[in-house]
């Protein structure tokens, strides 16, 4: 059934927890971002004719070859992960979720300039999508630290870790996407 009417008060009831609560809440804000950026992310990877491939070290001799598509699923198991922490689910983001994404960020890091300053979103469309999928990625992380902070949920260290390393990886992928259509990075002129 897609509807129950039991929400239609403004009320949601979460896994684990035999009370309702309401839409306007903490939990309740940082599982609706969390499912935005995941469905954004979903956006992302319908632009198939567009997604470079990325060759990322998988601690053996050869790195692992991996359409942008799979690097965005893997993001997307992961985010179903933390809502159903933040729900009170017993599932944790561990270690090797955080060292998937620190691996991809390292095999960006090799192909491009480094960073010197702050750049001009845009480029290419997939580029500019996975900067908006950044930028919720941030709301994310601080509603998840506000979750955690006002004691609502207990976030694991681990998930906090992700949510920051993945704006990190979305920001290598956004540059990575323009990189490999052969688009400049542009800085600011503060004019």
């Amino acid at each position: 059934m897609l509807y129950t009417r039991k929400g239609d008060t403004g009320t949601t009831k979460i896994f684990n927890c035999d009370q309702r609560i309401s839409k306007s809440s903490q939990v309740s804000e940082a599982l609706g971002v969390l499912d935005e950026l995941n469905s954004f992310i979903g956006w992302c990877k319908t632009r198939d004719s567009l997604q470079p491939v990325l060759s990322v070290p998988t601690g053996m001799k050869r790195p692992s070859v991996q359409p942008l598509s799979t690097i965005l699923n893997e993001m997307q198991e992961a985010l179903f992960i933390m809502q159903a922490e933040v729900a009170g689910a017993p599932k944790k983001i561990h270690k090797r979720h955080i060292t998937s994404l620190e691996n991809t960020i390292n095999a960006i890091e090799k192909v491009l300039r480094p960073i010197t300053g702050f750049t001009i979103v845009g480029g290419t469309e997939l580029s500019a999508m996975l900067d908006v999928a950044r930028t919720i990625t941030r709301r994310a992380e601080r509603q998840l630290v506000t979750v955690h902070e006002e004691g609502h949920e207990k976030i694991s260290a681990g998930t906090l870790a992700y949510a920051n390393r993945l704006s990190s990886l979305l920001f290598a992928l956004a540059r990575f996407v323009n990189h490999t259509a052969g688009i400049s990075e542009s800085a600011p002129s503060y004019r």
